[in-house]
């Protein structure tokens, strides 16, 4: 992919980290922030969403990283093991040892006595249902092989990413980062076969333009 698309990518991936982080960030604090629009205080509303779009552009920049450092480990991966389908079975015992660690570590550090299950275990649930929506859109866009990848991405990479407010564990902090998270990788991941066939398209025009001159 040429520089063009990468600046691209990493442009619009930051937008996106800020709008649904604000907009997150209103739902989740509805509470707080709920009597700023009740009151019509258009500076109060402002300052909140530049705050909270400041802190989505912080998110941002983390999926974005964890993004680029699977694209690196997934070519260890296909190299240390040389073989896509043994590659994948590995990247799926993670993705199930991640999932049942978020599970089991958070209700053991976090829960208090008398707490349910059901809830530490709903949010591992909901994480895997996306990423395994996500693997499936990606999936028609290039090929049965990328479903693996992109699972192991969404669930295993973002869960990794969300550790800061994890290690907080205070409620506000783990939805405002994880869903701005989940959309950033999500569009990272759907966006990248585009940007790929865009680079190839200008790569194999510009020879061309070049010739006719």
């Amino acid at each position: 992919m040429n520089s063009r698309n990468w600046v691209r990518l990493f442009l619009s991936t930051l937008f996106l980290g800020g709008i649904s982080t604000a907009i997150t960030g209103f739902i989740v604090r509805w509470d707080k922030y709920g009597s700023l629009f009740f009151s019509i205080d258009i500076m109060g509303i402002l300052s909140v969403l530049l705050l909270l779009f400041g802190v989505g552009l912080i998110f941002s920049i983390i999926s974005q990283m964890g993004f680029f450092a699977y694209l690196t480990i997934h070519r260890f991966g296909l190299g240390i093991f040389r073989s896509v389908s043994l590659w994948n079975a590995v990247q799926m015992i993670l993705i199930v040892f991640v999932l049942f660690d978020l599970v089991y570590f958070r209700y053991r550090f976090f829960a208090q006595p008398g707490d349910s299950f059901i809830p530490y275990v709903s949010v591992a649930f909901s994480i895997l249902m996306i990423g395994m929506a996500v693997a499936y859109i990606r999936r028609g866009k290039t090929n049965n092989e990328a479903f693996v990848p992109a699972l192991f991405f969404m669930t295993v990479v973002t869960i990794i990413e969300w550790v800061p407010a994890l290690q907080i564990n205070d409620r506000n902090w783990l939805y405002l980062m994880l869903f701005p998270l989940l959309i950033c990788n999500a569009y990272q991941l759907l966006v990248l076969p585009k940007l790929i066939a865009d680079s190839h398209k200008g790569s194999k025009i510009s020879p061309q333009v070049k010739k006719s001159k």
